[in-house]
């Protein structure tokens, strides 16, 4: 269905990267009647991407970038998919245009991985342009509040929620990761460096070692946005692995940040959630978990 504030505003560039999430973006724009350009960062983005982009660009050719930008009159930009490669210095050496603003974009590629995305965005901005996130354009994707599937959550697993949940408090106060697993009323993993995945790999490596001694289908992961995250670039997401791994690490479900958390590919992701018997949860941001306890049965249905 067409929308009439989509309709309105002005031409988006939709840079893309690795990952599905760029098609699901490209497919809820078209729905909503937003005009769009598709640009595959090569190397990354994958066949699908590449089959409906306008365009694909490399690295080293941000001049071009900028030239197909003003040419087809696109005034904001979504940087959406993953970027599985930093590029090195010698690989944005690509064309005049790049050149030009070569000081710019080395101390872009200076720092961490928080403060690469905070400047890549600023890049964009010195040029004029207004980069916007997921929540702007197609909020649907988002995770919504309450019991997203059909599993219900138990009063035991609402309080490994609330467990993980202050646990991801502190991480995100510390700016070390988004996500950790409680199981048990204990914390038994926090993400670091290495991400979602392999931190729910490792917890299902201490259940089969006896690390974590608890049944099937027990314990909580929890994952939502840091403070002052900038949730254009860096949005918390869960996704067909996701649940995947949480299966294989044991757990009862996944409680996510409403609003605040991207659920990739829908659907796909309920229904695999809901034929493993593991339930999906949307929790608001500063929502009193006590609250939902008093509502809540003992069992899981």
């Amino acid at each position: 269905m067409v929308r009439a504030d989509m309709a309105t505003e002005p031409r988006l560039a939709l840079i893309a990267g690795n990952g599905s999430l760029p098609c699901q973006i490209a497919d809820a724009l078209s729905n909503a009647g937003r005009e769009f350009k598709i640009i595959a960062i090569k190397g990354e983005a994958d066949e699908r991407t590449r089959a409906q982009a306008d365009t694909e660009l490399g690295w080293g050719e941000i001049g071009r970038l900028y030239k197909f930008l003003k040419k087809t009159g696109c005034r904001d930009v979504l940087l959406i998919g993953g970027v599985s490669k930093r590029p090195d210095f010698t690989s944005i050496l690509g064309d005049i245009g790049t050149l030009k603003r070569l000081p710019t974009i080395i101390r872009a590629l200076a720092g961490g991985d928080d403060s690469l995305l905070t400047k890549v965005i600023r890049l964009f901005e010195v040029e004029g342009y207004r980069v916007v996130g997921i929540k702007d354009v197609a909020p649907q994707l988002l995770a919504s509040s309450g019991v997203l599937g059909k599993v219900q959550p138990s009063q035991t697993d609402w309080r490994d929620a609330e467990l993980a949940l202050r646990a991801c408090e502190k991480l995100g106060e510390l700016d070390i990761g988004q996500a950790a697993v409680a199981v048990g009323g204990r914390v038994v993993a926090l993400e670091g460096a290495e991400g979602t995945d392999a931190m729910l790999q490792r917890c299902a490596d201490l259940k089969r070692n006896g690390r974590i001694r608890a049944k099937s289908h027990t314990g909580v992961l929890v994952k939502t946005a840091k403070p002052n995250q900038d949730l254009r670039v860096d949005l918390p997401t869960v996704g067909p692995k996701t649940i995947d791994l949480a299966v294989a690490a044991g757990l009862a479900g996944i409680a996510v940040e409403a609003s605040g958390a991207l659920i990739a590919e829908k659907d796909v992701t309920l229904k695999k959630a809901d034929d493993a018997g593991l339930f999906v949860i949307g929790i608001e941001h500063g929502s009193s978990i006590d609250a939902v306890l008093s509502e809540q049965p003992d069992e899981r249905s």
